[in-house]
């Protein structure tokens, strides 16, 4: 058994890479309460899986159950302790209009619908598994608010930042990190203009504050296919692209993703 990141703080994404002792037809996982397909690649002869630890994970050993099945009576059962480490992550302090810290009465009906599209859009994740390969940045700029940060509003501590930041002027090319299905492309009260990828099994992508969206939900996409313009709507305190990760209801460092080595097929 072999992971990326080395070492799995809360936040991580994981990359679980299986060799198995015997020939197997398929690879099945259980870590921290999910399960997870394996897949199969010929290149480095193992099974592969991404997961993740949620922000709110306690530190210590989590056990991964993995059980393989052949064509035949070939069967493998392994177990492995993955040591959960704590995450240190910083805090800011943030200007915004008034209307987004203290919604106007009169826009609580739409962040409350925002809340249900975002709820089914969620949800459509396709149990198969659409992305390869490793992940790309969705811009070419550099980073400008990193994930975890403890996000201060106008002086009132609202949440943790769940996405990763880049400095981008209006107007920029921002491109889909992997393959997959466009399952929300709308505008949204706080988010703005948000794109997000389906990549299956829970894995999802979110790009947010466009200025213009170029693709339409249900659209397949493939890796730096275009997706929008960058922008500055939605709780934005000037232009930037907010890149977001989302596995299975829990936000995941974006960074460690884009940093992983998947093997290709």
């Amino acid at each position: 058994m072999r992971w990326e990141p080395a070492r799995v703080v809360n936040g991580s994404p994981v990359l679980f890479r299986v060799t198995a002792p015997v020939k197997l037809d398929e690879a099945k996982g259980d870590f921290l309460g999910q399960k997870l397909d394996f897949r199969f690649s010929s290149l480095c002869h193992c099974w592969y899986a991404i997961a993740g630890v949620g922000l709110n994970t306690k530190p210590g050993r989590y056990v991964l159950h993995v059980n393989g099945q052949g064509a035949g009576a070939e069967k493998a059962t392994l177990s492995y302790a993955v040591t959960v480490g704590a995450g240190h992550y910083p805090s800011s302090t943030l200007k915004v209009a008034p209307a987004f810290v203290e919604p106007p009465k009169e826009e609580l009906a739409r962040i409350e619908e925002d809340q249900s599209t975002k709820k089914r859009a969620f949800a459509q994740s396709l149990p198969e598994p659409l992305w390869g390969g490793r992940f790309q940045p969705p811009a070419d700029a550099e980073v400008s608010g990193v994930f975890g940060t403890a996000r201060v509003f106008n002086g009132v501590k609202k949440s943790q930042h769940t996405g990763l930041d880049f400095r981008v002027s209006t107007g920029t090319p921002i491109r889909a990190a992997n393959r997959g299905t466009v399952i929300l492309a709308r505008p949204l009260y706080f988010e703005g203009n948000c794109v997000t990828i389906d990549h299956g099994q829970g894995l999802l992508t979110l790009y947010l504050h466009l200025s213009e969206i170029k693709v339409k939900e249900g659209d397949k996409v493939e890796t730096g296919q275009l997706l929008g313009l960058s922008g500055g709507t939605g709780r934005a305190t000037a232009p930037h692209l907010h890149f977001a990760v989302r596995w299975r209801d829990e936000y995941l460092d974006p960074a460690t993703l884009l940093e992983l080595h998947p093997p290709e097929k």
